[in-house]
């Protein structure tokens, strides 16, 4: 069973570099996917929510999502699961960036993005940040199978993953925003 996943795993990537990739959308691709290294895009849009009261909140949950994703994923996962990258692996695949220094499973840069995603999302009910934010983790996510440096189940586990971090992240702010109204209120 596992055999026949990593094989499908491979053959999705090796599809993508024979009917996606494109020179004209190349330098996009490896250019959102370097935006998304260290989290960094998801730091900045995080910043910015901080600026504004509405959004504050959001903000902050995005961090804290961040966080949570870089403690599970990157320092726990990865390590744990120690899955080899897939342009080491994968027969014809040809790597868009330079070689990554960690492992593959999950991917950090989905994790990040959906983290962030997730907590913005479910502390911005009703705003249009929510599909932006959404759209642009789908898109890192995907940016990582173009560029040939993760599986789909590499991106798929960091998402859902992330998914649960930025979960966590707005539970945790949640509760702080109403303790917050509550002490404010006295």
């Amino acid at each position: 069973m596992i055999d026949t996943l990593l094989t499908i795993d491979g053959q999705i990537l090796i599809w993508i570099q024979e009917h996606l990739r494109q020179a004209w959308l190349t330098p996009v691709m490896t250019g959102i996917t370097k935006l998304g290294g260290l989290g960094l895009i998801w730091i900045v849009i995080c910043l910015l929510l901080l600026c504004f009261k509405k959004t504050r909140w959001a903000g902050a949950a995005g961090l804290l999502g961040l966080i949570f994703s870089l403690l599970l994923n990157n320092l726990c996962l990865k390590r744990l699961v120690a899955r080899t990258r897939p342009y080491e692996v994968v027969e014809g695949l040809k790597l868009l960036t330079a070689k990554a220094t960690d492992f593959s499973f999950p991917s950090g840069h989905a994790g990040s993005s959906f983290a962030a995603a997730t907590a913005i999302c479910c502390m911005q009910k009703g705003s249009r940040w929510r599909w932006l934010t959404l759209a642009l983790a789908i898109l890192m996510g995907f940016t990582r199978l173009y560029i040939g440096i993760h599986y789909p189940t590499d991106v798929l586990a960091g998402a859902l993953t992330g998914a649960l971090c930025g979960a966590a992240a707005y539970l945790v702010m949640k509760r702080c925003r109403m303790a917050w109204t509550e002490r404010k209120g006295d």
